[in-house]
């Protein structure tokens, strides 16, 4: 590559209305969803004396609805945003931090429905266990959510 001619952008939020074009709407013309799965952090989660202490493995799923197919949101801004919830400090409970990344993510304008999945697969259990999951979906504009 000669380093010639125009750079390609790579970014969709920088691609302005011609990125946003093309994004096909969904099957009722309300908007996109985008899913980021299997996200894995180390963090401190749970209310035994050493899960305060010691990170330990967490795995959230992340859905959003975006208002319209011309809204574009940058999956970097949503996995940023569930990583700041989850490495934040001791979360007493995997549902604080579902609503916390369900609150943080309805925050941006664009987004009209959210769906959060955290899973803990080591979990203090008498028996096999892959891991505990809590899964919770907010929505903007519903009172008590």
């Amino acid at each position: 590559m000669t380093g010639e001619g125009k750079p390609r952008r790579t970014d969709p939020a920088r691609r302005g209305s011609a990125g946003a074009s093309s994004a096909p709407p969904d099957a009722t013309g309300s908007g996109l969803d985008i899913t980021l799965r299997a996200m894995r952090f180390h963090a401190l989660v749970g209310i035994l004396e050493h899960e305060g202490l010691l990170p330990q493995p967490l795995e959230v799923d992340l859905t959003v609805r975006c208002r319209s197919a011309t809204g574009i949101v940058d999956y970097r801004r949503l996995y940023d945003v569930v990583a700041g919830v989850v490495t934040s400090g001791p979360i007493d409970y995997l549902e604080v931090a579902a609503e916390r990344i369900a609150r943080a993510v309805l925050a941006d304008e664009r987004i009209a429905r959210v769906r959060v999945a955290v899973r803990k697969p080591h979990v203090a259990l008498p028996g096999p266990l892959a891991y505990a999951e809590v899964a919770l979906e907010r929505q903007r504009g519903v009172k008590g959510r």
